[in-house]
């Protein structure tokens, strides 16, 4: 039996398990930490759960599909609730509730931004046929500059608007900053702002409002859980607190796994999921790195990172599941985020309230807040045990003011606060960017991490820091990729 060792129970590495154990691979994944998921995890403080990075989860026919790969019906496993609104846009005393239902999204903007109803329908109708162009390039590999003459990127490349951006392209069809940001902030986790980010990401948005956003029962880390159950269903054997310290390499190939325990692992393919930088950095001596040096990873471009703060409220909040504050001054916000690399003093501010629509998350009558204030990765040095008590109080402010509850402080019971640094230091994130590599042209399909790695065989890729990008959707596809990728390889070597 072909033997495949796994690094990270995140979500790329626990769906690639998934595909190969239930293809007849033996299969063993390497967690460092206690728990599985990654940043698609939770935890419980007192009486309150809260997941610990994603909450948006769009696209649900991508996890059904890696569900089906493996044999297995995802809503057998998972509850999952669709979210209308799908989330709140407030711009000062504008309130844009953003809807799935192509006339009750009408119906919003044309309330908001009397005429530019018709546009929206425009851009859900141009990007639908852009989406269904680009889908092939992102569900396949990108291995060699000539990927770019096959018949799938030629019609594909048109509707990657090279040369405009986010912004353009949102301007064509709408007349109003606000309403152009409010399909556009999603760039900002792109590592991108929407001034200068390709506008072939104008499907972002376009995805949400096509497929809705939907809150799993329990919070998202219950898609990994319920991942992680079907690899073990399959045999997969999923080793917790099992850190990876080096990956050994001879004659240009993988062998094996040197765990932090000092225990050996053979295996004959080895799949990284932990974060790619991080990783890289890490576990393979530079020498065997050309393209991905110490040196050159520290040139790439990354995203953002974000200050977190998770509070259990002792009352019921009335906000939507999902809330965006944006800053007054949107633009120089992402440009302090991005370019400026300092804290802003009027900060866009993302909240979280579950609780609203899922009551497992904390007792009756209170509320699990996850914040979320978006923040330059470490390569902007701020001092965050210096910072972080200041923009924390900042943070806790603007959202008393926005909720028009003064006395929010007064009503926390459990709080716990995660800054760049921590996502560093703790949770293994190369600078503290949680949203990975950024996603430039330069990043991009070929230009991004290949799933198969090209210094050293035997090395396979999956997660957010390789083809096809970030974000749990574009994740999936990845480890669908992968797996596709390793059994072709295989197959190879029986028929030859």
């Amino acid at each position: 039996m072909t033997q495949v060792a796994i690094i990270g129970a995140g979500p790329g590495g626990l769906a690639a398990g998934m595909i190969l154990a239930a293809n007849g691979y033996e299969v063993d994944i390497y967690e460092k930490q206690q728990y599985v998921g990654g940043r698609t995890s939770s935890f419980t403080k007192g009486e309150y759960t809260f997941d610990l990075g994603p909450t948006f989860f769009s696209m649900t026919h991508v996890l059904e599909e890696i569900f089906t790969k493996s044999g297995r019906n995802l809503h057998d496993y998972v509850e999952l609730i669709e979210l209308d609104p799908m989330y709140s846009l407030v711009f000062d005393n504008l309130t844009i509730r953003a809807s799935r239902n192509e006339e009750k999204m009408f119906a919003e903007i044309e309330k908001n931004f009397p005429g530019n109803g018709p546009a929206y329908k425009e851009f859900m109708k141009d990007t639908r046929k852009k989406l269904a162009a680009l889908s092939p390039i992102l569900q396949e590999e990108h291995a060699s500059l000539f990927d770019y003459l096959r018949l799938r990127s030629i019609k594909a490349l048109p509707q990657l608007e090279v040369g405009k951006t986010l912004y353009d392209v949102l301007a064509k069809y709408f007349d109003d900053e606000r309403l152009i940001l409010s399909f556009t902030f999603q760039s900002k986790y792109l590592g991108m702002s929407p001034w200068e980010c390709p506008g072939a990401f104008s499907i972002l948005s376009f995805m949400e409002h096509e497929y809705g956003v939907f809150h799993p029962r329990g919070g998202l880390n219950q898609i990994t859980k319920a991942m992680a159950a079907v690899a073990e269903e399959h045999g997969a054997r999923i080793h917790l607190d099992s850190g990876v310290q080096k990956i050994d390499v001879q004659n240009g190939k993988a062998e094996s796994l040197l765990l932090e325990s000092g225990e050996v692992i053979k295996s004959d393919h080895i799949v990284m999921n932990a974060d790619f930088a991080n990783s890289m950095s890490t576990l393979i001596d530079d020498k065997y790195r050309k393209k991905y040096s110490d040196k050159k990873l520290s040139k790439k471009k990354y995203s953002c990172s974000t200050f977190m703060i998770y509070a259990g409220v002792n009352k019921k909040i009335d906000l939507d599941h999902h809330t965006v504050f944006f800053s007054a001054d949107y633009k120089k916000n992402v440009e302090e985020i991005t370019k400026l690399g300092k804290l802003s003093d009027d900060p866009s501010i993302y909240v979280h309230n579950a609780s609203v629509t899922d009551n497992t998350l904390a007792p009756e009558g209170k509320s699990a807040l996850y914040i979320l204030a978006p923040v330059a990765n470490n390569f902007s040095e701020i001092n965050w045990e210096e910072k972080k008590q200041k923009f924390r109080d900042l943070i806790m402010e603007e959202v008393a003011s926005k909720l028009g509850m003064p006395d929010l402080e007064q009503h926390i019971e459990v709080e716990e606060i995660l800054t760049p640094f921590d996502w560093e230091k703790d949770k293994l994130i190369y600078q503290g960017a949680t949203f990975n590599l950024a996603h430039n042209l330069g990043q991009m399909m070929y230009f991004r991490p290949h799933n198969q790695f090209d210094d050293i065989k035997g090395i396979w890729l999956t997660g957010g820091g390789t083809h096809p990008g970030s974000g749990l959707p574009t994740i999936f596809e990845s480890a669908k990729i992968t797996s596709k990728l390793i059994m072709q390889s295989d197959r190879r070597k029986v028929n030859s």
